[in-house]
């Protein structure tokens, strides 16, 4: 029945290239953004391979939860049943395969208004246990056994205690994981002795590294570095054996939104070469030849590791490093220097961040600009090589003077140029006038009639400039994506994704990419999503935190239909000569009440977001767009247009009180064709 109702089509659309902001005036308590589904906790929120695991949740808009869905497909859930074969409303018993490699995967809850947002499940291949009583004192410390993993969460204003049997020189390392899990926690883990008193502590998410001195008891003690505590501060803590070889392993997380720009195309699983210690001093470089791949740490503290090569004039590299796209709080950079025949040295490049495509909001809110960071505090830089001769590069961490983590890995890649790409998009944000600055996740959970905007960056890499051209391809029954191109040179775009006012419901796995000519090549790059690990409504209390999620799902609902849809009244390509007017007829179609009496519209599409804003009548069925071309100047060709804007509705869920909301109202997608002007010939 479950596959019955979702089964759906492939539809493939162009996409493209259309970006900006929302802005809208609210009145205080109105709340932003409809009703969507959102999954907010799991407990426990994870498990061992090979078994059974009993999970409760909880989230936003979940009353009609039907299944629970993970991004693997070795983990599979059904809901709970009581022993008469009732439902256990909010309860799955989930079964993690034999099979199912350790990591951090996607969970979601499908419900009447489609899919939820996704939280982390992790999987390993340890014994797990749940914390199930409180164990805030020394005397209610919760035994575990070394070697286990305890899926916990904290009591405000509270420490919570774990107690430990361990032998003299047993060496043990312990990892807490949390913001790696979506947890709001930053964790303090001590180890203590049997009275309490601390041994060793780690404040800065780091693991302990701790060897026994004395057989006995020994505590752990975890708390929020603030103290606080809820459902929300929730967090994996592994107490493990060591034998001290290699890296200490770390539990698995999330990924960031930087980390999308990581790899690039082709790069071999492992690098070709280590680095070779010690490289500290110029004495001390490290040879190499390139181009090169070399894997090293940033270990000790102020460790600093030079590695020196021949090159002659007139060469260009490229240098990338990932440090901070691999998971550890690192800054990269690298000197290159001429190393000069009386040993003097010549600095030729500094090479540091890796720029966002797009201007990210400057306060971590989204009143200016999108709360989502695309660039890294990597690498990825060109040198130029002015003289035949000795070269070094020093590649040190900007802040490691103050932190000594054996964990901290990097990557470093020198290469000739290798044009290419990488794409991230994100639900499109809004910016509200009155400073009601909101970071909401955004499931693509479709009401029938709607328009979805999805923001979509590149990172362009070694010099590539060229256009892309975005698809996204299967996706439900009656959902379509549409637009244009990512411009030669530009660096973001909207991918329109519409539900038919009658879709029927369903559910599918997208694929979004892009496409460019490379060379004389075609190359197709996939496009990673990203999301807000919570949703923030207000978020001068709270900076927004987003990740990269595992999949794109899109879903459509048949609980509730768009509360306005704006049409162009003619479904055909406008034409239109370079300098003159369009006039676009466009047809309202209402089916919610609204506060106000009217409604501005901006409008998105490459070469006419400087279009004016224009207002209409929310009582009206139709309006007019005019659209100056003698002002825009658009070159002729093909072009994607749509209009946006925000107002408050009237909205009702069930029997209860309609309240104001606002949110934003996106038109269908417009196709416009300029041609040139003609020339009038005597």
């Amino acid at each position: 029945m479950f596959q019955r109702l979702f089964k759906s089509r492939c539809v493939a659309s162009a996409v493209g290239c259309l970006v900006t902001l929302l802005g809208g005036a609210t009145a205080a308590g109105q709340s932003v953004g409809l009703p969507a589904p959102r999954l907010l906790t799991t407990m426990p929120m994870g498990g061992q391979a090979g078994t059974t695991v009993e999970v409760t949740i909880t989230g936003q808009s979940l009353d009609t939860a039907e299944a629970l869905l993970f991004s693997h497909p070795e983990i599979t859930a059904k809901q709970k049943r009581q022993d008469n074969g009732e439902r256990v409303a909010n309860q799955f018993v989930i079964q993690i395969s034999e099979d199912c490699q350790p990591g951090v995967y996607d969970a979601r809850v499908m419900t009447g208004m489609g899919l939820s947002t996704a939280r982390a499940f992790s999987v390993s291949k340890h014994p797990e246990v749940t914390q199930s009583e409180a164990c805030t004192t020394v005397q209610t410390a919760m035994p575990i056994a070394v070697g286990s993993i305890v899926n916990g969460t904290l009591v405000d204003r509270s420490i919570n205690h774990y107690a430990i049997e361990a032998s003299k020189g047993q060496r043990i390392l312990i990892d807490c994981a949390s913001k790696g899990i979506d947890s709001k926690m930053n964790p303090v883990v001590a180890v203590a002795d049997a009275s309490g008193s601390d041994l060793i502590v780690e404040r800065r998410g780091g693991v302990i590294d701790f060897t026994i001195p004395a057989s006995g008891r020994y505590l752990i003690k975890v708390h929020d570095l603030t103290f606080k505590g809820g459902p929300y501060y929730f967090y994996r803590l592994a107490v493990m054996p060591w034998d001290g070889q290699g890296t200490p392993p770390r539990m698995p997380s999330t990924h960031h939104v930087a980390s999308f720009s990581w790899p690039p195309p082709g790069l071999a699983a492992g690098a070709a070469k280590p680095e070779a210690e010690p490289n500290d001093s110029l004495a001390e470089s490290q040879p190499i030849e390139l181009p090169c791949d070399i894997e090293g740490r940033f270990f000790p503290a102020a460790d600093v590791d030079s590695f020196e090569f021949t090159a002659q004039k007139g060469e260009t590299w490229w240098v990338e490093v990932a440090s901070e796209r691999l998971g550890h709080p690192t800054d990269p950079v690298a000197i290159v220097q001429q190393i000069r025949d009386d040993g003097t040295l010549v600095d030729v490049a500094e090479l540091t961040d890796i720029p966002s495509p797009v201007k990210r909001s400057s306060n971590g809110y989204s009143y200016d600009g999108p709360p989502y960071n695309a660039g890294s505090s990597d690498i990825n830089g060109k040198v130029e090589i002015p003289e035949d001769g000795k070269y070094r590069i020093r590649l040190s961490d900007l802040f490691g003077g103050t932190r000594t983590d054996p964990t901290n890995r990097y990557r470093l890649i020198v290469r000739q140029a290798a044009p290419d790409f990488s794409l991230v998009g994100w639900a499109l944000h809004m910016g509200l006038r009155n400073g009601d600055r909101n970071a909401l996740s955004k499931p693509m959970a479709l009401r029938r009639g709607a328009v979805m905007p999805l923001e979509v960056v590149v990172v362009r890499r070694d010099g590539f400039d060229g256009e892309i051209e975005l698809t996204m391809e299967n996706l439900p029954e009656g959902v379509t994506a549409t637009g244009l191109k990512i411009a030669a040179g530009a660096t973001r775009g909207i991918v329109l994704v519409a539900a038919d006012p009658n879709a029927p419901r369903g559910l599918t796995f997208a694929s979004l990419s892009g496409r460019a000519t490379i060379d004389g090549e075609q190359v197709v790059r996939d496009c990673r999503l990203a999301s807000m690990k919570w949703p923030v409504p207000n978020a001068k209390a709270e900076i927004p935190d987003p990740r990269l999620v595992d999949q794109i799902p899109v879903s459509v609902n048949e609980v509730e239909t768009a509360g306005l849809s704006i049409d162009v009244a003619e479904d055909k390509v406008w034409e239109v000569q370079q300098g003159q007017t369009l006039r676009l007829p466009l047809t309202l179609t209402r089916r919610s009440e609204f506060s106000g009496t009217s409604m501005s519209l901006k409008t998105f599409g490459a070469g006419f977001e400087r279009n004016a804003a224009f207002d209409f009548s929310l009582a009206d069925d139709q309006t007019q767009a005019v659209i100056d071309l003698a002002k825009l100047k658009p070159a002729p060709g093909d072009y994607t247009i749509a209009f946006y804007g925000g107002a408050v509705a009237k909205y009702r869920s069930g029997d209860a009180k309609p309240k104001d909301i606002v949110d934003i109202y996106v038109s269908q997608p417009i196709q416009i064709r300029v041609v040139p002007a003609k020339v009038n010939t005597p």
